[in-house]
């Protein structure tokens, strides 16, 4: 399966406390989870990209393992990935990333946000 914008929104919507918004302009769909953001995503883009968080150290693994792995456009590009979707990445591995990206964020959040989002269905 090819990762496709519709496939990206839907998997980043189905995680607990996640809302879509466009911040900065229509363009771009940004993914945060109770008001972080996690991910960002132009649909207009061909080839499709996703800016994620990341763990810096496995931001540089990633980036020396994957062409597709870059530092993240516009972003702090100690902590975020541009990921270009050119299906040279495995989906699993795409999706992976989106799952590190949202953790690390809900991991930053403050403990009474945490437990907010713990008690969500």
């Amino acid at each position: 399966m090819a990762l496709t914008f519709e496939t990206i929104r839907d998997y980043c919507l189905q995680k607990k406390g996640t809302t879509a918004e466009h911040p900065f302009g229509p363009e771009t769909m940004v993914f945060k989870v109770m008001g972080k953001m996690f991910a960002l995503c132009s649909p207009g883009n061909i080839p499709l990209a996703i800016n994620l968080k990341c763990d810096p150290e496995l931001a540089i693994t990633l980036r020396s393992h994957y062409a597709a792995v870059q530092p993240g456009y516009h972003m702090n590009k100690e902590h975020w990935n541009t990921v270009t979707l050119d299906g040279s990445l495995p989906d699993d591995e795409v999706l992976g990333m989106i799952d590190h990206s949202y953790e690390l964020v809900v991991k930053g959040l403050r403990k009474a946000d945490r437990a907010s989002l713990a008690r969500q269905t």
